[in-house]
């Protein structure tokens, strides 16, 4: 697999980029409320930058009720009171620029919050007014109307949609608290522009769009039935709800207004479609780019990390754009818990919160078992081969600290709306937005001054950042972030198929090479390979076996052999 695209002054930043996701309500609280704020991510700026990210992506900061953790937006353009201020704001970016830090926002433009303006407005007008028209209002069905429009589920459980007090009902693809909103309509269209204008004239760098693929919608009547929407192809873009080909329409308007920035203003989508209409999305005519989130439902097992690497390799060719990688996320369980567990007895391709990777385990409230140990050296052995890929590389707050999922949060302490809208049948993900601890004690390991939002497990203690992270998880990051802007080359890589089945082996055009051994039994390097190695993700004693001391840069004595569930940087 080649793509012609050289390192110069003019390749755009984004396209190997190191963008680290910070979840602001629990990254660091400077105000001691227990909730993470803006002033929290400023005073740790200088983190960020010695741990050597290109970028930050920001998840929602506005103004929210916090029905679904903040992608239930009041206002688009202000900060949430319990957050900060713009005045609070703009030194944040100021800070993370002086450092070479690009800043990506999130805009949530599927959906509002019930409390937006706008909702208000349509709720005190009625029937057929204009304001109503922004949202997408029907009449219910049955002799009185008491009956939903349609039987449409909810992505987050329960029927998608609610009544209001004159008898008409709302669409909610998500929360009742989040209403979608009616992009057919001129005014939603050039709302968003200025929204996006407004933040990309303070300086942002670029957009992360939330439910990129849910904009556009066909509202006709009769509205088809849900089992007709499950059945429909994913790919004729034509879906009543998502995916539809008129979403490019709304896209190659952003595109003009991103064009006029210099530099270009750069978009992500995050797009669960079909991977034949990714492209779409990641053309330099819309977005520009597209999340890859194959390897969020991949096992940590060779056979399935080669063909997706492949597949999305080949689709960032024909789009134009680079790949993403991304291991972790803020909407499911933490890499290095997925792979402490057996794999899950789940269809592929779904996406159900039940048949997701660690959904079981946390039912059980983490009951059931979990090797914590090899699920962080499979984490770790992962997350060196996806930064050593050709494209840009997302890494979720606390994975450089080693963080396991958190199972062990109360009920009553619970946030996330899946939780409580399918009657606790599902978890929801919670487990991977407990504050991270920046301090192995205090009464929130040095989140804040107080309690936090969410509770911490005393094992923190051992993942503490001031500490190193979890089994010196820390440094390891540090190292190759550092090390990857030193290697980094063309988006280019060649398979090297010498060391067996479990294990996948790739050359860059420079002679960077990355090994990755998926299996259990240690497999030879070479003795020039050997002398080659500057980073391995997991210590090795010469005789292949693993310790439990910490991994890091330069040679690590493993006179010629690679130890099981290990990954391996050669320089060239």
């Amino acid at each position: 697999m080649t793509n012609a695209h050289a390192i110069t002054a003019e390749t755009p930043w984004w396209r190997q980029a190191v963008v680290y996701q910070i979840y602001p309500r629990s990254f660091a609280d400077a105000s001691g409320d227990g909730i993470g704020d803006i002033a929290g991510i400023t005073s740790r700026v200088d983190y960020l930058a010695e741990l050597g990210v290109d970028a930050v992506w920001l998840s929602p900061f506005y103004p929210s009720e916090l029905a679904d953790g903040g992608y239930d937006v009041i206002d688009y353009r202000d900060v949430d009171p319990r957050l900060g201020t713009l005045e609070d704001f703009d030194p944040m970016l100021a800070a993370l620029h002086e450092r070479g830090i690009k800043l990506v926002v999130d805009i949530v433009p599927n959906h509002t919050s019930n409390k937006h303006v706008w909702f208000q407005e349509a709720l005190k007008a009625g029937r057929g007014s204009a304001a109503r028209e922004r949202y997408i209002f029907r009449e219910g069905k049955g002799e009185d109307g008491s009956e939903p429009p349609s039987d449409w589920v909810s992505a987050f459980g329960g029927p998608a949609w609610t009544r209001v007090e004159d008898g008409q009902w709302y669409l909610h693809l998500f929360a009742s608290e989040q209403p979608d909103l009616n992009w057919a309509k001129r005014e939603v269209r050039d709302e968003f522009l200025k929204t996006l204008k407004f933040w990309s004239d303070r300086g942002v760098d670029g957009f992360r769009i939330d439910v990129a693929h849910g904009l556009a919608k066909d509202m006709n009547e009769p509205l088809a039935s849900w089992a007709t929407i499950q059945e429909m192809p994913t790919t004729g873009g034509t879906n009543p709800l998502y995916d539809r080909d008129e979403v490019q329409e709304i896209y190659a308007e952003w595109r003009t207004l991103f064009n006029s920035y210099d530099p270009p203003r750069t978009a992500v989508a995050e797009a669960w479609v079909d991977s034949s209409r990714v492209p779409r999305y990641a053309s330099p005519a819309s977005l520009g780019q597209a999340f890859n989130f194959d390897l969020l439902e991949a096992d940590f097992e060779a056979g399935q990390f080669k063909p997706i690497i492949m597949h999305n390799l080949a689709l960032a060719k024909e789009s134009g754009s680079s790949s993403t990688w991304v291991l972790s996320n803020h909407d499911v369980v933490r890499h290095a818990t997925r792979y402490g567990l057996p794999n899950p007895p789940r269809t592929p391709g779904s996406w159900r919160p039940n048949e997701r990777h660690g959904a079981r385990w946390l039912l059980s409230r983490g009951e059931l078992p979990m090797d914590r140990e090899r699920g962080l050296r499979r984490a770790r052995a992962a997350t060196l081969l996806i930064l050593g890929l050709p494209g840009s590389t997302y890494i979720y707050q606390g994975e450089e600290l080693g963080l396991h999922e958190v199972a062990e949060i109360p009920d009553d302490r619970r946030q996330d709306p899946t939780f409580f809208r399918t009657g606790h049948a599902e978890i929801g993900r919670d487990g991977c937005r407990v504050p991270l601890p920046w301090e192995p004690d205090g009464v929130s390991f040095g989140f804040g001054s107080t309690e936090a939002h969410l509770p911490q497990p005393g094992w923190f203690a051992d993942c503490a950042a001031s500490t190193g992270g979890n089994e010196g998880t820390l440094e390891l990051y540090r190292n190759a972030l550092h090390l990857r802007r030193e290697l980094e080359t063309l988006e280019e890589l060649t398979w090297v198929e010498d060391m067996g089945a479990h294990v996948l082996h790739f050359r860059r055009p420079n002679g960077w090479e990355v090994i990755t051994n998926f299996g259990e039994e240690p497999v030879e390097l070479t003795e020039e390979q050997a002398k080659r190695v500057v980073l391995w993700s997991w210590p090795a004693t010469p005789d292949g076996s693993c310790d439990a001391g910490r991994g890091g840069a330069g040679n690590p004595g493993m006179s010629g052999t690679l130890p099981g569930e290990t990954t391996v940087w050669l320089r060239g």
